[in-house]
């Protein structure tokens, strides 16, 4: 008779079995009911809703929000394909947000289906499905990306409410930008007859730069005896066009983040000091500040590392080799990779210090600062020496947010745009927060983003002349709420804030960042 370990071991087997197949959603008729009950009993299982389940932590709290944001869109999808077959897509809307890179959870998920019974199907942490009865594209239209039936970014521009140009203003003029020529609209404008929308969307080219495009739409309907007044449907203009040439939605979304976030930043961060005076002080107070960065750094991470730790690390008398226990020795090589890319970060100081640009000094060197971060746990067999050979390859998820960061090829078409626009700003808190702020946002790295992200951060504040700041452990709920509101609802102005007040108190003298027998109050 097997064990209860032993029925435990099998369930799980399967499990992974289900999960080898790349299935995210998983059906009552896929496990026993046994198997079933001992995986929920144990936390390996989740359920979503009767008869459907996604795989999940034991070690998740209650409440815990990572299991089901990350399964979301491939529950979704598998979800509404079963359901439906292929007669559902999501809205135009959502279809222009997924195709140009957000893929933020939204509250509810529309999906237009001719079975739709016009209800919301209740979803777990407050999120839901909404099947409405409507149209869904003509099979020419129908654009499939991640088992998502979307309509294709020409159809959702024409299907599109005016609404989405004010309330969501970077995802539509990043799809506006993908379009090549008038004729991948015209056909489907001229057959419906649709002179409003053309008047629409020949504004809004026109605002983002593509004239050509513009003029052709009103040429060609009005030839066609239809009566079309252009009107441009955004509330505001670029300050700066996109590149003509650059059709990557992914690219154009960083350009467009840039431009709408930055006048936020300008009103609320206090302006930089300057170069400081004396370098070499500079330099000192970054390097006497070592343990006090460490310990904050590695503890928002959720690595438990003591400042004794740190400091062995540091000096070569840590040995990974007396540690057994799996918490200690992960935890030791976290602050020895850390020790590892504060080095290499401080070779860059140095660079930026000495006048040099600080986007093309971070450009040319945050690369050093990830591998050294994860080169002792390439030493010690935990991944493998092709992790250090670039961005990601895969698809990276963030605890607890609903932000999903951008895919795996995105962030190649997205890293450069970054930082050319990071070399070419002249405004040193710009370069501060949005330096910050975007390196997180496209997350390049499976691991360790955070880290170089709050690196990136110093390295523009030393090149303003603002203190080099740490943040502390203490203010993390803080710290991920703000850029949660930055990633989600491209609301800069409370991680501006947040961050400004940090400074504020550095600039007054105050230390912010303590070490745990000095632990600083709440700001």
């Amino acid at each position: 008779m097997a064990t209860p370990q032993q029925k435990l071991a099998d369930a799980l087997d399967m499990l992974r079995t289900i999960q080898d197949r790349n299935r995210v959603a998983i059906r009552s008729d896929d496990l026993s009911r046994s198997q079933r009950e001992l995986l929920m009993k144990h936390g390996f299982l989740q359920e979503v809703m009767k008869g459907w389940y996604i795989p999940a932590r034991p070690d998740a709290g209650a409440g815990e929000s990572t299991a089901w944001y990350t399964s979301y869109w491939g529950f979704c999808s598998a979800y509404l394909n079963e359901r439906f077959g292929t007669e559902w897509s999501l809205s135009p809307e959502l279809s222009i947000a997924l195709q140009t890179g957000n893929r933020t959870v939204p509250k509810q998920l529309l999906v237009r289906t001719p079975k739709g019974g016009n209800k919301p199907t209740s979803l777990p942490l407050d999120t839901s499905l909404f099947d409405v009865r409507a149209a869904i594209p003509a099979p020419e239209d129908i654009e499939v990306q991640d088992g998502l039936r979307l309509f294709s970014i020409p159809a959702a521009l024409i299907a599109s409410a005016p609404g989405l140009y004010e309330n969501n203003a970077i995802d539509i003029r990043a799809a506006l930008a993908t379009v090549r020529d008038a004729s991948e609209l015209l056909g489907r404008l001229l057959k419906g007859g649709h002179s409003a929308i053309a008047g629409r969307l020949a504004g809004a080219f026109r605002n983002i730069g593509r004239e050509r495009i513009a003029d052709d739409i009103l040429k060609a309907m009005r030839s066609a005896g239809f009566t079309v007044r252009e009107q441009d449907p955004f509330g505001t203009k670029l300050e700066t066009l996109l590149p003509a040439r650059e059709r990557s939605p992914y690219a154009g979304r960083i350009r467009l983040m840039w431009q709408e976030m930055r006048g936020a930043v300008l009103e609320r961060f206090p302006p930089p000091p300057g170069p400081p005076a004396d370098t070499e002080a500079y330099f000192k107070r970054v390097q006497d500040s070592y343990v006090t960065d460490a310990y904050h750094s590695l503890s928002i991470e959720g690595y438990r590392v003591s400042p004794e730790l740190i400091e062995r690390v540091r000096s070569g008398t840590w040995n990974p080799e007396v540690y057994e226990q799996d918490r200690e020795y992960r935890d030791g090589l976290a602050a020895r990779g850390y020790w590892l890319a504060h080095q290499a970060v401080l070779n860059s100081l140095n660079r930026v210090l000495a006048g040099e640009n600080p986007g093309l000094v971070a450009d040319e060197e945050h690369g050093d600062w990830y591998r050294e971060m994860f080169t002792p746990s390439v030493t010690a067999g935990l991944i493998g020496a092709s992790d250090l050979a670039g961005y990601r390859n895969g698809q990276v998820y963030l605890r607890g947010s609903m932000h999903v960061p951008l895919n795996c090829d995105a962030v190649r078409d997205a890293m450069p745009v970054f930082f050319e626009l990071l070399s070419e700003e002249p405004e040193p808190a710009v370069r501060v927060v949005l330096g910050h702020f975007i390196f997180v946002y496209i997350h390049p790295y499976m691991d360790g983003n955070g880290r170089t992200g709050r690196f990136l951060m110093n390295v523009m504040l030393a090149a303003g002349g603002y203190p080099w700041t740490v943040v502390p452990v203490e203010q993390r709920v803080g710290y991920m709420a703000a850029l949660e509101e930055a990633s989600g609802r491209h609301d800069i102005r409370p991680f501006t804030e947040f961050l400004a007040r940090l400074l504020d108190r550095e600039m007054r003298g105050e230390t912010v960042a303590r070490l745990p027998d000095e632990i600083a109050g709440p700001l």
